[in-house]
């Protein structure tokens, strides 16, 4: 599972490094797209398989989708890491995302996000006191049990 919150810089050739501890979760290939929020998503090949075969299934009938998928799809870069466990995000993927020096890489489970540092402080600053609203709309009253 990929979790925690780790500050790294992105150099000028848009390289950043990740965490030891994600290098071998996400193994030899995985996948950078343009996230929600404006933050960059970072997926395992395995986690990434399973979205796109989602995508495909979607209707190819219905504008939400057509938009959805090319959003996604369309920044998306298969990555391997260098010699020293960076990984080089293009210059679109660097524009969407903001990102200009400090930058924070957030494991969320089944994926990373890189954030700018502004925009990661932004959200949580903007998000922390409502987190126990969410977390009771979230989940019911069983996710104490285990249920």
């Amino acid at each position: 599972m990929l979790i925690g919150e780790y500050h790294h810089n992105i150099d000028e050739k848009g390289r950043i490094i990740l965490p030891a501890k994600f290098r071998e979760d996400l193994g030899e290939e995985f996948f950078v797209t343009r996230g929600l929020e404006e933050c960059l998503l970072v997926y395992p090949k395995t986690e990434w398989d399973k979205i796109t075969k989602k995508l495909k299934s979607l209707p190819f009938t219905k504008k939400d989708a057509r938009s959805f998928t090319r959003f996604f799809l369309s920044g998306a870069t298969a990555t391997v890491f260098d010699k020293q466990g960076r990984i080089n995000i293009t210059s679109p993927l660097i524009s969407y995302a903001g990102l200009t020096k400090e930058c924070v890489v957030v494991g969320v489970g089944d994926r990373l996000e890189i954030w700018d540092i502004d925009k990661w402080n932004d959200f949580y600053d903007t998000n922390k006191e409502e987190m126990s609203n969410i977390a009771e709309d979230l989940f019911d009253s069983n996710w104490e049990s285990g249920e």
